[in-house]
């Protein structure tokens, strides 16, 4: 049980201050139990999280021993939220164990992330068990804990916390460690390990960063859409990292899992960080000179230096931090800004606003041999209403035009939770549903469309509809444009978390390399569903196979610019020959 002792705070983010007071980060304790840690809102609340996901069930406890500075009395504060405040008793509760006694206090109950106060403990050992103890299985959420001498609550939220996090947490300004790369990926779905195996091949030494123990993205097991498009020139390369075409949300994920890891690693050149999530891009004079990374759970930082980039992280965040322009929401009918062409693109609106497709939590079921009984869950009935389910696909999306897919995230994930547990709910208590159960559900949310970086290209709808040719065509797609909406805005009898979709038939397209890259930030790829596109012209290449062409395509262009010293654009400029029959010469490599 006991996997090591924190020594005066200088292991896994503990901490001590002058008042003898201290803070654990929960994604630090090295036992987890049943519980995972959760790094998809970092940017909103400041840090990972570990979260009690057991489907109704308590999961087992999360367990670390630590070192006090001192014996004596302590106050307790953990940072936590009752993710669905209202007249019911809180879902995500749970207790803390401090050595042999558990605090009264029950935490997980006051809307919005902030402090709650666990009482006054007497420590008469130092060297001390913490445990995290779940009463639900419902998400229940722990950010950190924190002890002091001093009845002195910490800074609740915003600048104030995350100011004070920095001091108690005594980070330096700069990571203590730096690395040296040809070329930086950040974001391993398809697009970010299809780029690395294209730079790679080529010989450059790539450092692949992404926040989560499995590659893929929305093709790993943790969320399990199946990969769509077709191979375009780089069937070669998007074979060893696609899935096969089974229902989205199969444990067959876990077998395309061990496939894309053993592809990926097998380069020696590839340096695959897992766990690790980007939190900052150093720019000068709209040049990245430098990416700052975290490991999730022992807080380690490290600093990326490379002369090229590419921000494969779907949410755009590489661009987003170096100020890069980029797109969100619907563009209107008639133009998108003033300068632009007008694009008179099917199924916008007469004003631009801020729709975009929604996320997904998929889930599934299966018949046990004897029967299960599932909680009562009355804080998810004003989502679901009587709406019953056996399984999710992918018209389990939820989008509002007021809330952002990336600021409003934990709140969209924990709309479908609730979608997702009522929906089961309901349907256990038709007649032959008593042996029903939960085999697995995703806390993680897989995306459509967030945010879309501005390149020298910006791909639309008409692109697809004519079918236009450019010199710089390096991905291919015949999938017809799909562009899904809420089911509930044309019925309103429907639940809002689920959607339809719009379809265009198209013959074949082609995305230019223009798009692939940033127009402001000189040494910036971009590949992925946060490449250059208006709303609808997202709607064909989003799926993950044309991402994943966008992803090789950007690989083999950081190979021409580090062979000449040049800039993504200089490539397209000066040297699109060569690069296209670069692209072109993929082709002859299909096994």
């Amino acid at each position: 049980m006991k996997k090591g002792i924190i020594v005066f705070l200088f292991l896994f983010n503990v901490l001590t201050l002058p008042s003898q007071s201290f803070l654990i980060e929960a994604e630090s304790f090295d036992t987890k139990g049943g519980w995972v840690v959760d790094p998809q809102f970092v940017e909103q609340m400041g840090s990972p999280y570990l979260l009690a996901h057991g489907l109704g069930e308590p999961v087992e406890n999360a367990e670390m021993e630590v070192k006090f500075p001192t014996q004596g009395k302590y106050h307790v504060w953990v940072r936590t939220k009752n993710w669905v405040p209202g007249e019911w008793e809180p879902p995500g509760r749970f207790q803390v164990r401090v050595g042999e006694k558990v605090l009264d206090q029950e935490f997980g109950v006051t809307p919005g992330w902030s402090w709650e106060y666990g009482g006054e403990i007497e420590i008469s050992e130092r060297e001390t068990e913490i445990e995290l103890v779940d009463l639900t299985g419902f998400d229940g959420r722990c950010d950190a804990i924190y002890f002091s001498t001093e009845e002195k609550v910490p800074p609740a939220r915003g600048e104030d916390l995350a100011q004070w996090r920095f001091e108690v947490t005594n980070q330096k300004n700069v990571p203590e460690k730096v690395e040296h790369f040809d070329y930086v990926v950040v974001g391993g779905g398809i697009a970010g390990c299809a780029s690395a195996i294209a730079a790679a091949e080529q010989g450059l030494k790539v450092a692949l960063i992404h926040d989560r123990p499995v590659l893929g993205g929305n093709a790993s097991s943790e969320i399990r859409v199946h990969t769509l498009g077709i191979y375009g020139h780089f069937e070669r390369i998007l074979r060893m990292l696609d899935t096969k075409h089974y229902p989205n949300g199969s444990p067959e994920a876990y077998a395309e899992d061990r496939k894309r890891h053993k592809n990926v690693e097998k380069y020696e050149n590839i340096h695959l960080y897992l766990n690790w999530r980007a939190y900052d891009a150093n720019t000068d004079d709209d040049v990245i000179e430098s990416v700052d990374a975290r490991h999730t759970s022992t807080g380690e930082r490290i600093r990326f230096e490379a002369p090229l980039f590419a921000d494969c992280t779907g949410d755009g965040w590489i661009g987003f931090w170096a100020g890069a322009e980029f797109m969100y929401g619907r563009e209107s009918v008639d133009k998108f800004d003033e300068g632009w062409e007008e694009f008179g693109e099917l199924w916008s609106p007469e004003e631009p606003d801020g729709v975009v497709m929604g996320s997904s939590v998929l889930w599934r079921t299966y018949k046990d041999d004897k029967s299960y009984k599932f909680p009562e869950v009355p804080w998810t009935k004003d989502v679901v209403g009587d709406f019953a389910a056996d399984k999710g696909t992918w018209h389990w999306e939820y989008s509002r035009a007021d809330m952002h897919q990336v600021h409003d995230a934990e709140e969209i994930r924990d709309h479908m939770l609730r979608a997702i547990y009522g929906s089961f709910a309901n349907e256990k208590k038709k007649p032959g549903n008593e042996q029903l159960r939960f085999e697995w559900v995703s806390y993680l949310v897989g995306k459509r469309e967030s945010r879309r970086l501005i390149g020298d290209h910006v791909f639309t709808f008409n692109d697809a509809r004519d079918q236009t040719q450019f010199p710089d065509s390096v991905v291919v797609e015949i999938r017809e444009v799909d562009v899904h909406y809420q089911q509930n805005l044309k019925d309103a009898s429907k639940p809002d978390f689920l959607s339809k979709a719009m379809f265009y038939k198209t013959g074949k397209y082609y995305i230019p390399y223009r798009s692939l890259y940033s127009r402001d930030i000189k040494n910036m790829f971009m590949a992925g569903r946060c490449f250059s596109a208006s709303h609808v012209g997202l709607g064909g290449p989003r799926v993950m196979r044309t991402t994943g062409q966008m992803g090789a395509a950007v690989g083999l262009a950081a190979s021409i610019c580090k062979k000449y010293g040049i800039t993504p654009r200089e490539v397209y400029k000066e040297h699109l020959d060569e690069y296209m029959n670069l692209v072109l010469s993929q082709n002859e490599k299909v096994n």
